[in-house]
């Protein structure tokens, strides 16, 4: 993995990070926004540290664990990346509430464009910023757009010291299972 100094990393801030999509998907993955490492690789879900790559592999989403650089990999499988707010920071706590609700306006609209199966937002305080339900769990919501069912996950990063690699691929599992189900 390519190191970057502090300063390459600061450079990255506020940098969009395409996102890996195709009309259609079982399952949109939609993260908080891009971290540094993110922006400066162009890769989703880049910092070391951030289990979502293992923890989609061990829930049986893909066959082996891809790295951040195979991303367009995912779109074989039906699934894809985004991400509620799409500028980068080093931290999530430097989004303002406004940029949360905007972000979950604009997801809305995507969703219903691209329709896939399955929103997956990963991280349950982004889920409650961006549409506003202070009470929601992780786990299968209400709410819809359009066709597009919502699954709310564990946030996989390693800030997320609560949810192992194991209980978190539990809970990707139950969303494939039900994207599954209903394929």
């Amino acid at each position: 993995m390519t190191r970057f100094t502090p300063a390459e990393l600061e450079a990255a801030r506020d940098r969009l990070v395409p996102d890996v999509v195709a009309g259609g998907l079982r399952v949109l993955f939609c993260g908080i926004n891009p971290g540094l490492m993110t922006a400066a690789t162009g890769h989703h879900f880049a910092r070391p540290g951030n289990r979502f790559w293992p923890v989609l592999h061990l829930s049986g989403f893909t066959p082996r664990q891809l790295k951040p650089a195979e991303q367009a990999e995912l779109l074989s499988y039906g699934l894809g990346i985004t991400n509620v707010v799409a500028r980068a920071t080093a931290r999530a706590d430097e989004l303002s509430a406004e940029e949360y609700r905007e972000g979950g306006r604009l997801l809305a609209e995507k969703a219903v464009r691209l329709r896939p199966r399955w929103l997956a937002v990963v991280g349950v305080t982004a889920y409650r910023a961006a549409f506003g339900e202070r009470g929601a769990t992780v786990g299968p919501q209400e709410r819809v757009f359009g066709d597009t069912r919502v699954w709310v996950l564990p946030n996989p990063s390693g800030l997320n010291a609560h949810w192992t690699a194991a209980t978190m691929a539990e809970e990707f599992a139950r969303l494939r299972e039900a994207a599954e189900d209903e394929g």
